[in-house]
């Protein structure tokens, strides 16, 4: 047992989730503040994997896996998360004004299934403080930062492509790519945006108004999906995708399924309502993401989230047509040694596969059927 393992059997597990989320993120904001703490501390943590270089969205990242939405949602951590090895870091959901989100208790840990079940309700600070926030940022780290934004919880559906624009308007100049949420199951309509009559005129909206808060550079938009979608929406939403001349698409955000889910972790924890992540979102989080390349080939970006837990999960979405691969729910159960592990041994897949480059090996087994097979089964 590591370390790691062992602490959070013994003590993180023991802690109300959001207490420890914050204990979490306090400290790595505290090791991150100190320069030659945190310049040892990345030395060691995220080692340089040349083979591993990805171009994406007109960006240049050191790796494929960043962290998804949902970890720093107020943009506080983003040198911490950086020192810690994720390629990029996507902050959010921000909403144009401040929320508390729903009341607790809103975080649920299903270790034996790793897993998580939030409801948290895009709890933030409000896209003007994240925007002031972001403006006074000094990085002591080179990365590349996501903002994901959403819909204010009291305002309306008639409301909701104005609050998403006053969101694109402040962020998008801090961003260097821009992500539209209409994914979340817990905020009361939102996932309603995602039918294409409705979606369409909220994206044409919100990639109008990044365009005027940044007029000298085009801002990459992506739109976040839900893996509860039928796979005819999946079709209609990859077909608005590449009408609109969007940038890419994430797949999947969590889900109101509870599918894939043990009996180790009880009814009184699989009943909890919310959206689940982590290790049983694998295999629909994939099949979205395979249906989406099949749909849209190399025409978009697309960003496999939604159950990647080590080397061979990324290393799949890689081969199915993601370019970009996000991870959160296992940060929460591998702990700080995550980033390192995962591209080490996604670095030796890749050496033991029939791709010279990471590039090459994005949607192999959708062009031929043979390589998706090869794992490259390499110890990581």
């Amino acid at each position: 047992m590591s370390a790691y393992a062992l602490l959070f059997r013994l003590v993180l597990r023991r802690l109300d989730p959001e207490e420890a989320h914050r204990l979490a993120c306090a400290l790595i904001r505290g090791v991150a503040r100190v320069p030659v703490l945190r310049t040892f501390v990345a030395a060691y943590l995220a080692p340089r994997h040349r083979e591993l270089r990805t171009e994406a969205l007109g960006l240049r990242m050191h790796g494929p896996f960043g962290l998804a939405a949902g970890f720093d949602k107020n943009a506080t951590g983003v040198d911490g998360l950086t020192m810690l090895g994720f390629d990029h870091v996507e902050v959010g959901t921000v909403t144009a004004e401040p929320q508390p989100g729903n009341p607790p208790r809103r975080l649920f840990r299903l270790p034996a299934d790793r897993a998580l079940i939030n409801r948290m309700g895009f709890n933030n600070d409000g896209s003007a403080a994240v925007a002031a926030r972001l403006a006074d940022r000094r990085p002591a780290f080179r990365t590349v930062l996501g903002v994901n934004i959403g819909k204010t919880k009291a305002v309306p559906e008639s409301g909701a492509v104005a609050d998403y624009v006053t969101s694109a308007e402040r962020l998008a100049p801090h961003a260097d790519y821009l992500v539209v949420n209409v994914s979340s199951p817990n905020t009361p309509g939102l996932r309603d945006l995602q039918a294409a009559d409705r979606l369409r005129p909220l994206l044409a909206a919100v990639r109008e108004a990044a365009d005027r808060a940044v007029p000298g550079r085009r801002v990459p938009l992506l739109v976040k999906i839900a893996p509860d979608l039928a796979d005819e929406d999946v079709d209609a939403v990859a077909d608005l995708a590449v009408d609109l001349g969007l940038d890419g698409i994430i797949a999947t955000n969590t889900t109101v399924a509870r599918d894939g889910l043990g009996l180790v972790s009880g009814p009184e924890l699989t009943a909890e309502t919310g959206g689940l992540s982590g290790a049983p979102l694998r295999e629909r989080s994939l099949q979205v993401l395979r249906r989406l390349y099949a749909r849209v080939g190399d025409r978009l970006t697309l960003v496999g989230a939604g159950g990647v837990t080590d080397a061979e999960d990324a290393w799949q979405r890689v081969l199915a047509g993601a370019t970009l691969v996000q991870g959160y729910s296992a940060f929460v159960y591998e702990g700080p040694l995550w980033c390192r592990s995962l591209h080490k041994g996604l670095a030796a897949r890749l050496r033991a596969s029939p791709y010279e480059t990471l590039a090459e090996a994005v949607g192999a087994e959708a062009r031929t059927p043979a390589a998706g097979a090869r794992t490259g089964k390499a110890d990581a």
